[in-house]
């Protein structure tokens, strides 16, 4: 079996080494670097090509925001897991636009950690609870995500119809299965139209490409539909 390889950045050195510690206990999981500020992460992804970064936030001389976006930009295919302290409006959709698949308090169980790194590995994001309820929060009053995310350059021009559709569903929380048997298409139809929506608006997971979606306003999401 191959094991997830993972990369720590985190300028605590006691917090990081007691998280390597705690994950290299588990037989699917090898950490294979460690990085005390952005740009180290940066360097370390680029030499090691890891599945996964734990990411924190506030790092000396590149926080986790640009860090995350830069690697995202070069290295799209490495997941990054934020572990954080700071559950801050601006810090959570700030590093969601940035590229992060997943968000994680440090509060959180090692059990909750290391599912959360699994999940990211499989392409699924992973939100804590009160993370989960901000985003939701923010698509159910029908405002506009904070200004941080104004900064994102992405324009959703070139999708088609069909592909719209299929984003309004996932942004109803149907999963693949529900979507085809909604609009009388093979799962495989549906995978390779989101795999044209990832590649069109240049995102990674579901999460981003609906969030983006809703901050355009090309899709809505309603309460009495929302499922995820």
């Amino acid at each position: 079996m191959d094991k997830i390889r993972i990369v720590i950045a985190e300028d605590h050195a006691v917090v990081r080494q007691g998280t390597r510690q705690l994950l290299e206990r588990y037989p699917d999981i090898e950490v294979i670097g460690e990085a005390a500020d952005g740009e180290e992460a940066i360097a370390i992804v680029k030499s090691l090509r890891p599945n996964v970064v734990i990411m924190d936030v506030r790092m000396p001389r590149l926080s986790g925001i640009e860090a995350t976006r830069k690697i995202k930009e070069e290295w799209p295919d490495v997941a990054i897991l934020v572990l954080t302290a700071h559950d801050d409006d601006e810090y959570v959709f700030a590093l969601l636009d940035a590229g992060a698949n997943g968000y994680l308090l440090k509060t959180a169980e090692v059990e909750d950690l290391v599912k959360a790194v699994r999940a990211v590995h499989a392409g699924q994001p992973a939100l804590d609870p009160l993370v989960t309820r901000k985003v939701v929060s923010q698509f159910m009053s029908g405002k506009s995500l904070p200004d941080v995310m104004s900064q994102v350059g992405n324009e959703m021009e070139g999708l088609t119809g069909r592909e719209l559709e299929v984003l309004q569903m996932v942004g109803q929380g149907l999963t693949n299965k529900e979507v085809a048997q909604r609009l009388f298409i093979s799962d495989r139809t549906v995978q390779a139209h989101l795999s044209n929506i990832f590649s069109k608006l240049q995102v990674t997971s579901r999460t981003e490409a609906v969030m983006l979606g809703i901050r355009k306003g090309w899709i809505t999401v309603d309460h009495k539909d929302y499922r995820g």
